[in-house]
Order: C-alpha cells, then sequence, then structure tokens
C-alpha cells in the first residue's frame, strides 16, 4: 500500500504513517482504476450483525495485491471496535481466503481470532468468503446505559497502576480515593478480589448505606462476566477461569445483591462526557495502562460493539512498534498509554529506570513536563499528533462530534499539549473535521471520573 508521509511528523518518530491517509488513498487510487465493491460483515453472539462496505483494485490491476493489506486492516480495525465471532467478506476471492489465512489457527493474526472466538463469544471463530451480494446486512442494537443518580452508590474504576473508587449520594460524589497496586503481576487471584474489595469497602465508609455498586476496568465485560483483560494476564488460564471470570458477580453477592454493574472503562469515560457536557455523539478514550475506547451514539445509548481499540490499528509503517500481547504492530495501545509515554522516553533522550512500572515512569516525565523540560514536551507533542491523525480515523468509523480524553497520561500540562497538537493536525489535514470537539475535563474528573461516572450504571429497584 502507498503509505502517504504526513504533514505533521511525530517529532520522536517520523515514520510514523497514520492508517488513515493509507486508507484514505488507497480508496482514492481504487476508484479512480475502476474498483470494485468489496464488503466485510461482523456477527455477534446475540445475532447483532454490522457491515463495512468498501472499495477495492479490481483483479487483474498491477496494484491489486494492495488489496491484501488494505482489507486485513480493515478487519482487524473492525474486529476490536465492534467485535464478532464471524468475519464474511465479499468481494474478489483472493481478498477473503488472504484473510481466512491470516485470521486462521496458524496465521499471524491467531491471537485475534482465538481471543474473539473462544474468549469473547465463546464459539469457533471463522471467516466466510462470499460474494458482496452475499454478505451479511446489518443489523445493530442499542441500549441505554447509566445515568442513574439516585440513592447512595458506590463507583471504581480498576486500572493497572491504581484503582479508584467514589462515594455518591444523588449524584454527588462526598468522597474519591486512588489507591496503587500493579494487578498484572498478581498470581493469586485473591489479592485482585481482595484489593478490588477494599476500594469498595474504602468507598462506603462515607455512605449511610450502598445501594448500588458500579464499576469500569479496561477488557470486555458481558453481563458482569469478565472475558478478557489485561489486569489479569499474572494468571493461569486455570485461574482466570475459576476465580476471575465472576469475580464480580462474587462480589456482589457479598454485598447483599445489590444491584453491581461493571463495563468495559472506554464506555464510562463516553458516558461521563456525555453527562458531564450534555452532548451525544461522543468517542471516550482512557489513556492509562492502555488505551480504552467508549462510544455514546449520536441519540445517547450505547451498542454492543466491544470499542477495544487498544488493538485497532492506526499506523501502518513497516517499523512501527510491536504490542507484546497481541503480537501486531501499530495499534492504539502503544500510541495513547502509559506504554506510549514509556517507549519514547528513549527517542526522547530521557533516562528513566526501565525497572520502574510505567505509571512511575510517567510521573517522572510529567515532572519534567511541569518543569519546561523541551525532552518531556516532545513526547506529549508526538502523542498529539498520533490523536490528530487517529481522530480522522476513528471519524470513518464513528458518527463522531466530540472525543473525550481521560487517564494518567492526560493529566497536567501534557494533557494540553497532545489538545493542541491534535487540534491542529484536524484544522490543517482534515477541514470536514473542524466541527469534532476535543475536549478534556477538568483535573479532578480526569482522575475519578470515571468511577463517578461508573457509579450511575446500575438502577435501583
Amino acid at each position: 500500500m502507498d503509505l502517504p508521509v504526513p504533514r505533521f511528523l511525530p517529532p520522536l518518530e517520523p515514520g510514523f504513517r497514520p492508517a488513515v491517509l493509507a486508507n484514505r488513498a488507497f480508496r482514492e487510487a481504487a476508484s479512480a482504476a475502476g474498483g470494485v465493491a468489496c464488503a466485510i460483515a461482523l456477527e455477534r453472539a446475540d445475532g447483532s450483525t454490522s457491515r463495512y462496505d468498501t472499495v477495492v483494485f479490481p483483479d487483474g490491476h498491477p496494484r491489486a495485491g494492495e488489496n491484501l493489506k488494505y482489507v486485513e486492516r480493515l478487519v482487524k480495525f473492525l474486529l476490536w471496535q465492534r467485535g464478532g465471532w464471524r468475519v464474511t467478506v465479499g468481494g474478489p476471492a483472493r481478498i477473503g481466503q488472504y484473510v481466512a489465512s491470516q485470521y486462521s489457527a496458524d496465521g499471524p493474526r491467531a491471537f485475534d481470532a482465538d481471543l474473539m472466538g473462544r474468549q469473547v463469544y465463546e464459539r469457533p471463530f471463522e471467516v466466510v468468503v462470499t460474494d458482496v451480494a452475499s454478505v451479511p446486512v446489518a443489523a445493530e442494537s442499542t441500549k441505554a446505559l447509566g445515568r442513574h443518580l439516585d440513592g447512595c452508590r458506590i463507583g471504581f474504576d480498576l486500572g493497572a497502576s491504581d484503582r479508584k473508587s467514589s462515594a455518591v449520594i444523588d449524584g454527588e460524589a462526598v468522597f474519591s480515593i486512588e489507591v496503587p497496586w500493579d494487578p498484572r503481576n498478581f498470581a493469586d487471584p485473591r489479592l485482585h478480589y481482595e484489593g478490588i474489595n477494599d476500594s469498595l469497602k474504602r468507598a462506603a465508609e462515607h455512605l449511610p448505606r450502598v445501594d448500588a455498586i458500579g464499576g469500569s476496568s479496561a477488557g470486555i465485560y458481558v453481563n458482569n462476566r469478565t472475558k478478557v483483560a489485561s489486569l489479569f494476564r499474572g494468571l493461569s488460564p486455570d485461574a482466570f477461569e475459576q476465580h476471575i471470570k465472576e469475580i464480580f458477580l462474587r462480589l456482589a453477592e457479598e454485598w447483599g445483591g445489590v444491584p453491581f454493574d461493571v463495563v468495559n472503562d472506554g464506555e464510562v469515560t463516553a458516558l461521563a462526557g456525555s453527562m458531564s457536557l450534555g452532548v451525544n455523539a461522543i468517542l471516550g478514550v482512557a489513556m492509562g495502562s492502555s488505551e480504552a475506547g467508549g462510544y455514546v451514539t449520536p441519540d445517547g445509548t450505547i451498542t454492543d460493539w466491544l470499542n477495544e481499540l487498544a488493538f485497532a490499528p492506526v499506523d501502518y509503517s513497516e517499523t512501527a512498534a510491536v504490542d507484546e500481547w497481541s503480537g501486531d504492530a501499530g495499534v492504539g495501545a502503544l500510541y495513547f498509554s502509559q506504554q506510549a509515554v514509556a517507549r519514547l522516553t528513549d527517542p526522547a533522550g530521557i533516562e528513566v529506570d526501565k525497572s520502574l512500572h510505567q505509571a512511575e515512569q510517567l510521573i517522572e516525565v510529567q515532572k519534567l513536563m511541569a518543569a519546561g523540560d523541551e525532552r518531556a514536551a516532545a513526547i506529549f507533542e508526538s502523542i498529539g499528533i498520533y490523536l490528530g491523525y487517529s481522530v480522522a480515523h476513528y471519524a470513518d468509523f464513528y458518527a463522531l462530534d466530540n472525543l473525550l480524553i481521560l487517564g494518567r497520561v492526560t493529566s497536567g500540562v501534557g494533557g494540553d499539549i497532545i489538545i493542541d497538537r491534535a487540534n491542529s493536525v484536524i484544522a490543517a489535514e482534515f477541514p470536514e473535521l473542524r466541527g469534532v470537539h476535543i475536549g478534556l475535563p477538568d483535573e479532578k474528573a480526569r482522575r475519578v471520573g470515571q468511577s463517578i461516572a461508573a457509579a450511575s450504571l446500575p438502577v435501583i429497584g
């Protein structure tokens, strides 16, 4: 594929080649060459289906070989944005066959296939190769999320470097706390349970009673059951299955069976933004230990999409950084998280003790940023440029009017730099998106806003 050089180059990663520019250049060239239709459908366990239509080079064209990477990267993005156990690819057969080989049990995308099939949807993952006319039509579903403010509630948010909890009475936070922890290295599942329960108890001390508990965490959760979450990567598969899959159901029992809801932290980020700003069509991006995404539709509801943007590709460069968990390159977690800050310290010329947890490395960089260190500023400028191009990329997949970013990476002066650089990119490269508002909540809301919004998830009575 042609990988256009962006007008704005991240100062610490000049090899960055934005997915949005590559995709748009591909579609323009394919259309000019008499392009043919290609459609991708993703089916989920409840029968809901997403469909994405595009155009590719016709068979026999000198650039037809570029169809393979273009469609495979689309499938990768759509899998993590929307989810699915069955992917149907309609169009030139060679494309579908290539996607099927990539996502086979011994293909380079076996991680994605196994996770989507066995772990998330609990059925065999498959790729169907067919013609465009046979690709299933879209059948999306939406539902309301949160916004319940009555009663005495606990909200919590679980990150890889800290866990936050809040006590909320009739929509007003009366107490919030952050407790450092490092759950990814826990080999004993009891440490997870006890840590989460400790946060709940700390918040409960500030309430006359507990009517409901709502929580958020990076990962995939279905009906309060943990499907996939990097927080628990230190556990064996057996320990995960026995102790973590239903950890929140057991916590709900311990707390007397009060209404108890847990969802992906990106969804709560979007919810928090929608509630505080009074707007919809909002994408929330939490830049913490990883990247979490959540989406509120134009009518104020949520979809059943996964919105796990940590694994959705944003950089098509051949030299893009590789994610150590999925084995894929150029995915969002490496550009919008503590991981991004940690990997940019070396090119910035900042010496940081690599034995420190990434959250601690971030703190060191933010201290330099507060002191006006230009090396630290270059890190946040780079992230801001990544974000500007990725907002345009996300806008190709979401109806988007607002983007809210949260998480430790956005704290302090660095967050303002990220916003400024992202807006500069959008104004110059994507004038059609100038109406998209990129916002940061105030400093307190950046750090604990998710746990407060999470408290509004359950319905009482």
